[in-house]
């Protein structure tokens, strides 16, 4: 049976959903491992939506909360408000009260990755403030450390992304993520999915 590894993420103009796109395709590398692209339900109307020049949603399937338990391990990606995830992210997480009275995803690997608009934008403190999220869950968070290698240290150019996950800058909306962003997407799936997939093996 297929390891399930769901990537679940909020974009609002789309650099979320590309990191998401690199992570999924680093996570099917791995031999055995089913993944999937999951987006959150939108909180803003469409009014709100076109004030804020918002492209329209991809047709990445909507997750419900009581399709959570049904993955292996979890990938979670959102863009940074002040610091913390966004409110449309935030406000799925607030609607799994039911499965954490269960604790039906205690024991999951969890990985997070996010986007910001500047360089000081909350890459690390979006992190730190997402795993609390996890911890009240009993989710292991699963970071990628300094796994990336090289990549991690690159000081020539402009690169998102810390040791706690993949990441990218959005600018004023118009920069897209580098190549050297969506390398570390792909290393993020692929080991996010390895970790899962030993986890599961032991079970």
């Amino acid at each position: 049976m297929a390891i399930k590894l769901y990537i679940v993420f909020y974009s609002m103009y789309g650099h979320v959903e590309r990191l998401a796109e690199e992570i999924k395709k680093g996570a099917a590398s791995v031999e055995g491992v089913e993944a999937k692209l999951w987006q959150v339900p939108e909180t803003l109307t469409e009014d709100v939506l076109g004030k804020m020049s918002a492209p329209s949603k991809s047709d990445v399937p909507i997750i419900t909360p009581t399709e959570l338990p049904e993955a292996d391990g979890l990938v979670f990606g959102f863009p940074t408000r002040f610091g913390m995830m966004a409110a449309q992210f935030k406000a799925f997480l607030d609607a799994t009260g039911g499965l954490w009275r269960t604790q039906q995803l205690a024991g999951k690997p969890a990985g997070i990755f996010y986007s910001t608009g500047s360089q000081g934008g909350g890459q690390e403190t979006t992190a730190l403030t997402a795993i609390t999220q996890l911890v009240h869950h009993g989710m292991i968070f699963v970071p990628i450390g300094y796994t990336f290698g090289a990549g991690m240290f690159e000081m020539e150019h402009v690169k998102g992304g810390s040791p706690y996950g993949a990441g990218t800058f959005a600018g004023d909306g118009s920069r897209k993520p580098t190549t050297l962003e969506l390398e570390q997407a792909f290393h993020q799936g692929k080991y996010l999915a390895t970790i899962t997939k030993k986890l599961k093996g032991s079970a």
